[in-house]
């Protein structure tokens, strides 16, 4: 159980981090830091409620903010929700998400080392795997950079109702009498609600194996076309019309199907009841 200490949440705004930071207030001081204003949302929701939550615009790439949050807080524990996590926009812009999910994740780490954290729970995507698209290449690097340094990752699927997920895009096209896009009929991901998520990452700071990597079991991967055509029969069960569903072509990279872990990975993979766990020996 975490309660009773000094948590530091970067990425602390979004989806991820925002509801991490419901989860953890109760019973721990919170300090959200986060390159959005939206920081401010999350602070005062937590405030308004009695909960000893502060925050700090601030970028994980600026070492001087950085230093700032870490001699105020001296966190106990660190979250990094912090990332460029999109696929398509990352192709336009490699350089983006070096900085930030490269260069940001490893001033995370130097930060925690130089400050003896205790735990660092990095989150990380199913994009690593066979990664061949810029952000799963640099989730990657990230990945490997955590476990090097002893601290821990979590490798997430596709976060239903999470900012920028399918789910919430199509649902704003609905309302503005646009069609449902697919980009292609056999494309299917993963997906997990932000309860899992956070749930996951909350595990794996509490069970905690030094340089080890936490996978959700999630069952099959689903159909985006068939989460297309649940959309469509909720809409209709409410009173709505009848829904387009326009199949529009893979963006740029983008891959028809993901994997959890790579042949290497499924072979060492140790069942840990509700996920897995990937170690690795680092002598090797």
């Amino acid at each position: 159980m975490i309660e009773k200490k000094r948590i530091l949440i970067a990425g602390g705004a979004g989806s991820i981090g925002s509801e991490l930071v419901r989860q953890l207030a109760e019973k721990n001081e919170i300090f959200v830091l986060d390159i959005s204003e939206s920081m401010y949302d999350i602070v005062e929701e937590m405030r308004l409620g009695g909960f000893n939550v502060r925050g700090r615009v601030g970028d994980i790439r600026d070492r001087g903010a950085l230093s700032k949050v870490f001699k105020e807080l001296r966190p106990q524990v660190v979250f990094n929700c912090a990332a460029r996590k999109y696929v398509t926009p990352m192709e336009d812009a490699p350089m983006e998400a070096v900085s930030v999910n490269i260069e940001g994740t490893w001033n995370l780490i130097t930060f925690c080392r130089d400050f003896s954290v205790g735990k660092f729970i990095h989150c990380s995507t199913d994009k690593v795997v066979q990664a061949d698209c810029i952000m799963g290449s640099t989730k990657k690097t990230a990945e490997i950079m955590v476990r090097n340094a002893g601290f821990v990752s979590v490798r997430f699927a596709n976060v239903v109702f999470s900012r920028g997920s399918v789910w919430p895009l199509w649902q704003r096209r609905i309302e503005r009498g646009q069609s449902i896009t697919v980009t292609n009929e056999r494309m299917e991901r993963w997906m997990m609600r932000i309860d899992e998520a956070v749930s996951l990452m909350i595990e794996a700071a509490e069970d905690y194996e030094n340089g080890g990597v936490y996978i959700l079991k999630m069952g099959s991967p689903i159909k985006i076309i068939d989460l297309a055509h649940r959309l469509v029969a909720e809409v209709k069960a409410a009173g709505g019309g009848d829904i387009p569903i326009e199949i529009i072509g893979a963006r740029p990279g983008e891959k028809l199907s993901e994997r959890l872990m790579s042949d290497d990975e499924e072979k060492q993979a140790i069942d840990r009841g509700k996920f897995w766990l990937l170690t690795y020996d680092r002598n090797k």
